[in-house]
């Protein structure tokens, strides 16, 4: 498990662009990872367009932002296509990494139970140490608080 304060862990995942994408990739650049339950749903894609609104301001702190769901890469795919995100979306098909960060929960959608991702959102400085996390993220007024926390890196 994460824990702020201390290094994360290195994770491969399959990324958009045909790609395998690494933590250590980005050694030296402060890194968002936020994880959210699904492409294409109300929330993730309003979540997913702020994160591609703000882009240009994460960039100019040394941050690169990165989507982790467990949706497949082709899925991914469509999704960052359909609304032009500049950003690499990461398929946590497996729960690996999902897991690591202690983001699958207990879910539940018209009385059924279920494991799911919580919206959740990890900023991690440019030595790889976990520097703060929201969970339970509400989306309105979330991708403007994780800038401030990135610019005060």
């Amino acid at each position: 498990m994460v824990s702020i304060g201390n290094k994360v862990a290195d994770f491969n995942l399959p990324a958009t662009g045909n790609k395998t994408v690494s933590l250590s990739d980005f050694s030296g650049k402060v890194v968002v990872l936020y994880f959210y339950p699904k492409d294409n749903t109300p929330g993730c894609t309003t979540e997913s367009v702020d994160f591609s609104h703000f882009h240009e301001q994460f960039v100019a702190v040394n941050c690169v932002v990165l989507g982790i769901s467990r949706d497949s890469i082709k899925k991914h795919e469509n999704f960052k296509s359909k609304y032009e995100m500049p950003f690499d979306l990461l398929s946590d098909e497996d729960d690996v990494v999902c897991r690591a960060f202690d983001v699958i929960k207990m879910k539940s959608m018209y009385g059924k139970q279920f494991e799911g991702i919580e919206r959740s959102t990890f900023l991690i400085d440019a030595d790889g140490v976990l520097r703060q996390e929201w969970r339970k993220v509400k989306v309105k007024g979330h991708v403007e608080e994780v800038l401030v926390a990135a610019q005060s890196l």
